[in-house]
């Protein structure tokens, strides 16, 4: 039982233990120790105020990024008009530029074949011509031999002029 209830003197030096302590730590270990808590308090509200700022800026790196990406699509799709336009005014000049130039090869083809035509036309005009000659003379050979037929013929000549 003395365990349960301790003597009067086995109080004092146990309150002057305590006391002692309570004094050493009250003088060096809870200063250090509730600067430390203190230091902590300030590194984790710092650390909270980073977070916020961080977070802020986030939010105006996330803002900024979208109006970005919207612009670099408005761009995007304007360039895509830009290049489909250009692209039908160079299909369209290509087509203009092939009509003229195949309407150019006709009207060259054309002349090329009038020009022939004509030769063909004047070198038969020639041949025909140089038969008639040909045979003219034949004629006129033959029926310049025989005096009478001569006479016979220039009467027919001169009784169809005087039909006509």
């Amino acid at each position: 039982m003395e365990l349960l209830t301790p003597e009067f003197g086995l109080l004092i030096w146990t309150l002057v233990a305590f006391l002692f302590v309570f004094f050493i730590l009250a003088k060096f270990a809870w200063p250090a120790i509730i600067k430390g808590l203190k230091e902590r308090e300030q590194s984790i509200s710092d650390s909270l105020a980073t977070a916020e700022m961080v977070k802020a800026e986030m939010a105006q790196m996330k803002s900024e990024n979208e109006a970005l990406l919207a612009q670099a699509r408005e761009e995007r799709a304007q360039m895509m008009k830009e290049a489909r336009e250009t692209k039908d005014k160079i299909i369209n000049e290509a087509k203009n530029q092939a009509k003229e130039e195949a309407n150019k090869i006709i009207l060259d083809a054309q002349q090329a074949i009038n020009t022939q035509k004509m030769a063909a036309i004047t070198d038969v005009k020639n041949q025909v011509g140089k038969l008639v000659i040909e045979v003219t003379e034949k004629i006129l050979r033959r029926e310049l031999a025989n005096k009478e037929a001569q006479e016979n013929y220039i009467k027919e000549l001169v009784e169809e002029v005087k039909l006509n």
